[in-house]
């Protein structure tokens, strides 16, 4: 992005980072997630249009929290703080910030007092708040914009500086102006000009692909969630007659997605594989009840089936669909890691595989759908529920048989049938099979079958979540199907938990 205007986000643990650097990016600038120590000497190398300091879970005044350099504020290079980014800012030009009495969680009224470029157009009106400490004392050269019924300073500006700090959260959707405002700060104080587009980038990421790979073949372990299905689609257009794709069936998916995966595939101009190995997994899987001792196995035979199936086509390149995500979350450019991803790393010393590529790797996930939908992948795969690696293996509790795969795919196909042609939307939605079996009836005979759970969850980030309400008369038309179609059912439940304290999957 040598030739276009650029925004880092200096990361400072905030859990809405991505929100931000994905809003700045909808807005048509390029934008990158950077940690929040990157120094002056870097940022000047990099001379991005802007910089946006994030949230994070920490105060300021204590000795272990995460500091910035000093320095970065005075490059003259605009500044948008937000929460933890306002706190330290002003920490840091000498301001003061205390614990607050009162801390705001949740959706805050706000009033302007301030005539602000950062208000442009804008009412500021309910934003979302989440601080237990405050700002009491603003730097020298600093005014109040806007203030709440609990916090005097909940937004502020040194417009010589060019330094704007908000204490609420302009990138999620409960503040109501907040994508408004972040604009505001890229084109009315930046000066930002937009020229960022997933085309564009698409379009040289194809370039890129074909100079690396020349006339070499490249293999690609597809499972059939977006972002596999999304690489293969970039590097057939990319290198046309050259791709691999391997598709291991472990006979976990849900009903007919094997099929699906592969009639995705027919008539591209790729080679498309297809392993039917369920019998290895169900054999490795015997008597296994341990969720973390499923998934290993699950994964440790997955790398064994595709490295003896990719082992027949020589010295090749390796494709992994690798998204922005997975290298932030890994801790690459020196970030935080959150969890480790294996499909960052790189490739292991010993290797018969020329190198990686990956198309995707600076995409965030809806950028990802959206290259699915220019590609012109099938609807369901692009829009595709997020799905476990080791598939159904963790939503059939217990021990993995067969049967029990066959009962839960029939209740899952049913349920999301049912909410599909009621039109009830959700973010994630999906049956377990419990390892529970309780008494029925059925005709004049007593039963003892399985009892399964239903899951439906609305989400933004899939770190947090809450249940989807489904229409009662839905969830009576699903439990009547489920128990009178599918043999081994004698009762469904449905799971109202939210995350926290649960999580999504139940394993």
């Amino acid at each position: 992005m040598k030739n276009e205007d650029k925004v880092v986000v200096l990361d400072f643990g905030g859990q809405y980072k991505e929100l931000i650097a994905r809003t700045v990016r909808e807005l048509g600038v390029y934008s990158e997630i950077l940690p929040g120590n990157t120094t002056a000497s870097r940022l000047k190398e990099i001379a991005p249009k802007a910089i946006i300091l994030t949230g994070g879970p920490y105060s300021v005044y204590d000795e272990t929290s995460p500091k910035m350099d000093a320095e970065v504020l005075q490059l003259g290079i605009p500044v948008l703080g937000i929460c933890y980014g306002m706190q330290l800012v002003c920490h840091t030009l000498g301001g003061r910030v205390e614990a607050a009495e009162t801390g705001e969680y949740g959706t805050v009224r706000t009033t302007v007092v301030k005539d602000s470029l950062l208000f442009k157009e804008v009412n500021a009106g309910d934003v979302l708040m989440s601080h237990s400490d405050r700002v009491v004392r603003l730097p020298e050269g600093f005014v109040v914009t806007s203030q709440t019924a609990d916090c005097p300073i909940a937004s502020a500006e040194n417009v010589d500086k060019n330094i704007y700090l908000v204490q609420f959260h302009p990138e999620v959707n409960r503040t109501r102006y907040g994508k408004k405002m972040i604009a505001n700060f890229l084109f009315a104080v930046s000066g930002a000009k937009k020229g960022y587009s997933v085309r564009k980038v698409l379009q040289r990421q194809q370039q890129l692909i074909r100079s690396r790979v020349g006339n070499d073949t490249v293999i690609l372990g597809l499972s059939g969630g977006v972002d596999s299905s999304v690489t293969a689609a970039v590097l057939e257009k990319a290198v046309p007659g050259q791709v691999v794709c391997i598709f291991v069936d472990h006979g976990l998916m849900r009903k007919n997605e094997g099929d699906e995966i592969e009639q995705a595939f027919k008539g591209k101009n790729l080679r498309f594989v297809r392993v039917n190995a369920q019998q290895r997994f169900l054999e490795k899987l015997k008597g296994v009840t341990d969720p973390e001792c499923k998934r290993k196995i699950i994964g440790a035979e997955f790398v064994k089936v595709f490295e003896e199936e990719s082992s027949k086509y020589g010295e090749c390149f390796l494709a992994q669909g690798t998204i922005y995500p997975d290298v932030i979350e890994s801790g690459a450019n020196n970030s935080a890691v959150i969890k480790s991803h294996h499909n960052v790393g790189g490739l292991p010393k010993e290797t018969r595989f020329k190198g990686i590529v990956e198309p995707l790797r600076g995409f965030f996930k809806d950028e990802v759908r959206k290259l699915g939908r220019m590609l012109d992948l099938p609807a369901k795969l692009v829009n595709r529920q997020p799905f476990p690696g080791p598939g159904l293996a963790v939503r059939c509790i217990g021990e993995i048989t067969e049967e029990k795969l066959e009962i839960l795919r029939e209740a899952d196909y049913i349920f999301n049938t049912e909410l599909a042609a009621a039109k009830v939307h959700s973010d994630q939605s999906f049956c377990v099979l419990t390892p529970i079996k309780t008494v029925g009836v059925m005709g004049d005979y007593r039963t003892y079958d399985y009892v399964v759970a239903l899951r439906a969850v609305l989400t933004n980030d899939f770190m947090t979540c809450e249940a989807q309400e489904i229409p009662y008369k839905v969830v009576r038309k699903v439990t009547s199907r489920i128990v009178n179609e599918v043999k081994g059912i004698s009762r469904v439940v449905l799971d109202v938990t939210g995350k926290p304290p649960a999580t999504i999957e139940w394993e």
